[in-house]
């Protein structure tokens, strides 16, 4: 039979590791955790990445390929900027583009267009003029809308010296003198009655705006590219809403004498 000091001892024994362990569940919320416990909770944490992070560090294929085609269109066009000062390699020749930049503006155009206009007596004759007019105003005003929507600055090296500008030629996307050129080109060739080799003349003039664009620094070689499509597609537009004594009597008789 066990003495009665030997189950006090026992009594004691126990209820002194019943407070050892209420102290270690009291310190354990606040107690250090390990290396491994806290790399598991700081990443179990951790925000994800948001989806424009993801995207750049893993970039589509289409993007790598858009940014190489603007790395190479950047390069090409300064390389191509020959005429962009007169310390240029062909600045010599910079007098003679600009005046082919002259024969490609709008307000040339417009104003020789508008005099035709005036001084025509047949009915045929205005009836082209008035839809070159259209067509030459149609296109100021979605060259205008497509540079202020993309709003592409134009090459570093170009000096800002162009003939009669207004706010939207600050960007260069896409060019309007390629635009023009293409438009009248197609225009010209289908409703003018030329010999050949003066309807070779004039497809030689488009193509010779649009390359002076890139040599006088003015534009990337992008810019003339789209603008010459646009230009072309323009005039199936114009095609499309051909103004006749018919479709629109009201302008026939306000030109007619």
């Amino acid at each position: 039979m066990p003495s009665p000091r030997s189950s006090r001892e026992r009594r004691a024994g126990s209820s002194s590791r019943l407070e050892f362990l209420s102290l270690v569940s009291q310190r354990s919320p606040g107690a250090p955790d390990s290396p491994s416990r806290r790399k598991e909770s700081g990443s179990s944490a951790a925000a994800p990445l948001p989806e424009e992070d993801c995207m750049k560090l893993n970039p589509s294929f289409l993007g790598i390929a858009l940014s190489s085609l603007l790395a190479i269109d950047l390069w090409a066009s300064k390389r191509l900027g020959v005429c962009a000062g007169e310390g240029s390699a062909w600045g010599s020749v910079r007098p003679l583009m600009k005046v082919i930049e002259v024969s490609g503006h709008g307000i040339p155009w417009l104003l020789g267009t508008f005099y035709g206009l005036c001084q025509s007596d047949s009915s045929a004759a205005r009836e082209v003029l008035l839809n070159l007019l259209f067509a030459l105003l149609l296109d100021l005003v979605l060259v205008a809308v497509v540079k202020g929507l993309v709003k592409r600055r134009r090459p570093t090296h170009n000096k800002m010296d162009m003939f009669v500008t207004i706010s939207v030629d600050k960007y260069s996307f896409p060019s309007g003198h390629a635009t023009r050129a293409a438009l009248v080109c197609r225009f010209i060739l289908h409703h003018l009655v030329l010999a050949v080799p003066l309807r070779v003349l004039v497809v030689l003039w488009a193509l010779i705006v649009g390359v002076s664009r890139v040599m006088l620094g003015r534009h990337n070689v992008t810019d003339v590219l789209f603008g010459l499509l646009l230009g072309y597609a323009l005039y199936s537009v114009v095609e499309y809403c051909w103004l006749s004594p018919l479709s629109a009597p009201a302008l026939f008789a306000l030109w007619s004498h």
